[in-house]
């Protein structure tokens, strides 16, 4: 039975941006999370990922979460058929707050 091809991940130029709050020593994990987690199955509901109820200002259908605490937001759209994911946002939470890049956002 042949396996489907993997998704290609496509980081936006803002989702770039925003990993410049997030401290260097979890940039290879968010890395990691991202590669592991929505290379293969990025529309499968799991534990840590999870389609959003409404689609956020910025185009992002899904949250994947990650890092310690699941600290670390990962905001992506996925295309199936061009097999495709579009990382849109990374957010940190911290408490009751999320922070994309220097803006927060309550939740």
């Amino acid at each position: 039975m042949p396996t489907a091809p993997p998704f290609e991940i496509v980081f936006d130029e803002l989702a770039i941006e925003h990993l410049d709050s997030v401290e260097n020593k979890h940039l290879s994990l968010i890395r990691n999370t991202v590669e592991t987690q929505l290379r293969f199955e990025p529309n499968i509901e799991t534990r840590n990922r999870k389609p959003l109820r409404e689609p956020t200002t910025i185009g992002a259908t899904w949250e994947l979460r990650c890092g310690p605490n699941n600290r670390f937001r990962i905001f992506y759209d996925v295309h199936p058929e061009a097999r495709i994911v579009v990382v849109l946002a990374i957010a940190v939470k911290v408490r009751d707050q999320l922070w994309i890049g220097k803006e927060r956002f309550q939740l």
